[in-house]
């Protein structure tokens, strides 16, 4: 049996990564949990996400050997997944990762087995943590805010994480576990 791909999706200062991060720890015991660590063409820093830094003629390079299961440009930086986890599918593993909405087809195509999780928040709250994070200006974030209306994909499930982690988080580690346990699985529409 191939494993399955959770794409999580959803706007800036949603809280992607805080509710990766605690899913990653609470199923840290179980194998079957693949918690991707992405590739960004932005250094490393305290105010962004924890993942792996390249230059852009590096990720090029990279790309261009096979190095990336998928690759996306979005915000201005090249963004790809590690080819690893083809393997990790292939051996029945749940892959986990942050994924820009827009490589979803790209996903679903490359995939038989796809989980898509549509992450929201109240707007007040996202502009706080894009706030909080330093990177942006008030007038930048504003304009997140505005462009950030998305609309809904109709097969996604979706985990409003405006209130405590602890709440959206554990709905995700359920969806997590259900993936893990399910045998079959539904048709896409």
């Amino acid at each position: 049996m191939s494993g399955v791909f959770v794409a999580i999706v959803g706007p800036s200062g949603a809280g992607k990564d805080s509710l990766i991060g605690f899913a990653r720890e609470r199923l840290s015991d179980r194998p079957e949990f693949v918690f991707v660590r992405r590739v960004v063409t932005r250094p490393v820093d305290r105010a962004s996400e924890d993942h792996d830094s390249l230059g852009v003629l590096e990720f090029a390079s990279v790309e261009q050997a096979g190095g990336f299961a998928l690759a996306w440009d979005a915000h201005g930086l090249r963004y790809g997944l590690p080819a690893a986890i083809d393997a990790d599918i292939q051996a029945g593993q749940v892959v986990i990762a942050n994924v820009s909405r827009q490589v979803i087809a790209q996903i679903e195509a490359r995939y038989a087995r796809t989980i898509v999780v549509a992450l929201s928040a109240h707007p007040d709250i996202i502009a706080q943590r894009l706030a909080n994070r330093g990177r942006e200006t008030a007038g930048a974030i504003r304009q997140r805010l505005d462009r950030s209306v998305a609309s809904p994909l109709a097969h996604a499930i979706d985990i409003d994480n405006s209130g405590a982690l602890v709440l959206a988080g554990e709905r995700l580690v359920d969806i997590l576990l259900e993936a893990a346990q399910r045998q079959v699985w539904p048709a896409r529409a």
